[in-house]
């Protein structure tokens, strides 16, 4: 497709979740914000690990299948390849949604409010500024067999 054979996406994932965490733990700092309610401290961190862990467990298999297929999981870099197989199955974003799951187990296992604030725009900044471009972006390079995947398989779960 050429030198812009992208998706566009604003910023890697990553350092979309990263610095959704980063200005939580910091408003939680700067404006003083009170923990999160948790029944005890040791079941707050079993459960953000438990969540964390399954979120990395997904990543894991899902870049598993990308690299199976021979395809760059960077957005910033072309994809070779349509992958429906594996946990693209269920989900046309699994690893985004693994991302998200550590995301919340940070939540869990610090109570953080400001965390669990920035949470929503995480969220809204991957669905408008990655997803919905990358969607656009494979629409375009792989036309009706990216159609019937995308009608058949949801965004998130």
């Amino acid at each position: 497709m050429g030198p812009h054979d992208t998706a566009g996406v604003i910023a890697p994932p990553p350092v979309i979740y990263l610095a959704g965490l980063a200005l939580g733990l910091g408003a939680d700092r700067l404006l003083d914000l009170p923990t999160l309610p948790e029944r005890d401290a040791s079941g707050g961190l079993w459960l953000g690990l438990t969540f964390g862990g399954c979120g990395l467990l997904l990543i894991l298999w899902a870049g598993g299948r990308f690299i199976g297929a021979g395809t760059p999981l960077p957005p910033h870099r072309p994809t070779t390849a349509l992958v429906t197989e594996g946990p693209y199955r269920r989900s046309r974003n699994p690893i985004y949604l693994g991302m998200a799951l550590i995301y919340l187990g940070v939540v869990c296992a610090t109570a953080s409010l400001g965390v669990l604030l920035f949470f929503p725009l995480v969220i809204l900044v991957m669905e408008f500024g990655v997803i919905r471009r990358e969607e656009r972006y494979l629409e375009r390079k792989f036309g009706r067999d990216y159609l019937d995947y995308k009608a058949r398989v949801r965004r998130w779960l």
